[in-house]
């Protein structure tokens, strides 16, 4: 088969070559209004295209990849002497899969437990390319169905006003749940 990235030929969907030098991920931080802290792994302009498969076949062999570059290694170095929960915003399988459920499973490892379809999204409602006060108008109405009083990591794919992480986190703390910080592959602010 050939590489997805540069179509040279490769036993993987993503050649080594192309893992090594497109797939190597920084660490940026960012804190949200109210203190949430959120840790992305890319500039949203480097992975721009990779992100767009989200909703096709191929976006699984993506997302698993770039999960596997990032939150893989994240989950490797991360020590926690507590649980911790990953939790993946909305993660509703569409296309044959979820896209927050691949990120979350990547982060699997000592003291962190990926949970699924315990944050689900009432409001269908899609946020790309709109403004800001089509976010506001018309929140995501998350419903939370999981246990109560646990530490946890939310995980998204893309980070833009942080509206939803926000969203998500208040829904969490009704319910007991102490959000540690938020994980996601890119933050739209870093073109």
């Amino acid at each position: 088969m050939r590489c997805l990235l540069c179509e040279s030929f490769s036993l993987f969907h993503i050649c080594e070559k192309c893992r090594r030098n497109l797939l190597s991920p920084s660490f940026f931080e960012r804190e949200l209004e109210g203190g949430l802290k959120v840790y992305s792994f890319y500039r949203y302009g480097e992975i721009e295209s990779l992100l767009e498969t989200k909703h096709t076949f191929m976006g699984y062999f993506i997302y698993k990849a770039l999960a596997k570059a990032s939150f893989l290694k994240f989950a490797r170095d991360f020590q926690a002497d507590i649980p911790i929960y990953a939790i993946g915003i909305d993660d509703y399988p569409q296309f044959g899969y979820s896209h927050t459920a691949l990120l979350a499973k990547a982060l699997k490892g000592k003291n962190i437990y990926p949970i699924f379809n315990s944050l689900i999204a009432l409001n269908r409602v899609k946020y790309r390319g709109k403004s800001l006060e089509f976010r506001v108008k018309n929140p995501r109405n998350f419903r939370y169905s999981f246990k109560k009083n646990i530490n946890a990591i939310l995980v998204d794919d893309v980070v833009t006003t942080g509206l939803t992480l926000k969203e998500a986190e208040k829904t969490l703390k009704k319910e007991g749940v102490k959000v540690l910080f938020a994980l996601t592959l890119a933050d739209a602010r870093e073109k």
